[in-house]
This record gives C-alpha cells, structure tokens and sequence, in this order.
C-alpha cells in the first residue's frame, strides 16, 4: 500500500505491504485504542529506532492509518528531531570524540547533540496529557521549529533514535510512556540505507560513505547495543518490510 506524506517539511512516499499492515499496524492502533480507554486518559507511545530504519515515515504512516481506520482513535505523531540543539549552537560547540576535539555539528544526530533536560520538560507534559506545544525539525533548514505542532489528542506517538537508550537521562524517557515499540535491523543494511539518503540529498558516492561511517554508524551500533527491551519489537528486512520479533 502506497501513501503519500508529509514529514519535516518533506513529501515523502510510505509503501507497506498489506501483510504488514493487517497483521501489525492495524493490531497496533487497535491495542493502543484499547490501552486509551481503559486508562481514560492520554496514551503515550514511544517508537525507538536507529537511523535509516524509516521511523519517521513509519509513525506519519500510523498517524494517516489511525485517521481512516474505523474502530480506532486518531493518531498523533510527534518526533525527537524538534529537540536538535541549533545548528548554530552545534557549530560553535565542541565535543571530544575518539581521542579528537570536534565540532558537535559534525556528530549532529548522536545523544549529545539533544536537549534533553528541554525533552524531558516537555515530554512529561505530554504524559500528563496536557494540550501542548511541541517543536518540529525542518531538514530543508537543518533546524528545529519551535511550536510547530499542537499536541492534543488521547493518543500520541513520539518517534526517535534514543527513546530507549539505556543511559543516564535517557532511560528516563520509557517511565513516561505507556507503551514502547522498537526497530532492529543487520547495521550492513542501515549503512546501505544512510548512504543511499545521503546520495538521494546530493552527496556524492564517497561523501556518503565517509558520512556514514564518520558518525552515522556510531549512533547506529549505540541504537541497537545500548537500547532497553521495547514491548512490541519488529526487525526491518532486506525489502523493507516489517517482521515482529
């Protein structure tokens, strides 16, 4: 199944097969609907996942299903990215990696280069089920978008790379949260995934490598070996699709 949608002020393309939507998406908007209206208040769902594993086209996807499903409550998807320190800042900030003093720009994406006592402020007002601001990421600027979303539905899903990491500050994040679902897949995958994104963003075939492997990676290998245990988990295949773990 074909689905146009928009996502950090991108018009992507999401195709799932309908074996993955009957057998795991549908009973997924269906289990958090039955979640919302035993508690009777709001339903937090966390979805963790490495970088290239689709998330962001994943949650958008879930959010379009949930508003024309029958029998299932709408969706709203919000995401981590929002909470990207500025470019700015990332450019005039520095971090030591692998024994070297480097711009955080150029490890953007990696847990440091969050605001995470920012995330934590905002995320426990979603868990309370407040009506709230929450900031996108605009990748057309690099930058987050302060209040570019309204968070008031009974049901919200936040996607991002560390939601589950099994660090200090971080592993915080899943005692908010009502239900938590995860994404794995063979880092060889991912690494062809990134490159492919950055060569499709108009690098050249060795600049996507070298990005790759420069950081991309590492925030893979620390996705999948430092994450805590997500109570639905799926593993990305070869052709894309979903299968549950």
């Amino acid at each position: 199944m074909k689905c146009i949608i928009e996502n950090s002020g991108m018009t992507l393309e999401a195709d799932y097969t309908e074996e993955n939507i009957r057998d795991i998406f549908l009973p997924l908007l269906r289990r958090l609907t039955d979640m919302q209206r035993r508690k009777g208040g709001r339903v937090l769902a966390l979805l963790a996942a490495p970088p290239a594993t689709g998330k962001s086209t994943l949650a958008a996807f879930l959010r379009a299903l949930s508003t024309s499903t029958p029998g299932v409550s709408p969706l709203t998807a919000i995401a981590l990215d929002g909470f990207h320190r500025r470019q700015a800042y990332l450019l005039s900030h520095t971090v030591e990696r692998n024994g070297e003093v480097i711009p955080m720009a150029r490890i953007k994406g990696a847990p440091v280069t969050f605001d995470l006592e920012r995330l934590h402020s905002a995320l426990s007002r979603v868990a309370a089920g407040e009506k709230c601001a929450w900031p996108g990421y605009d990748r057309r600027i690099h930058d987050p978008v302060p209040d570019a979303l309204r968070v008031e539905g009974d049901i919200v899903l936040l996607e991002g790379n560390y939601l589950l990491l099994d660090e200090d500050g971080w592993r915080e994040l899943r005692r908010l949260a009502d239900y938590t679902i995860g994404i794995e897949a063979e880092p060889r995958l991912l690494r062809e995934r990134l490159i492919a994104r950055h060569i499709a963003g108009g690098m050249s075939p060795e600049a996507a490598a070298h990005k790759a492997d420069d950081s991309d990676m590492a925030n893979v290998r620390l996705c999948l070996e430092r994450s805590l245990p997500a109570d639905l988990r799926l593993r990305l295949t070869e052709d894309g699709s979903f299968d549950v773990i």
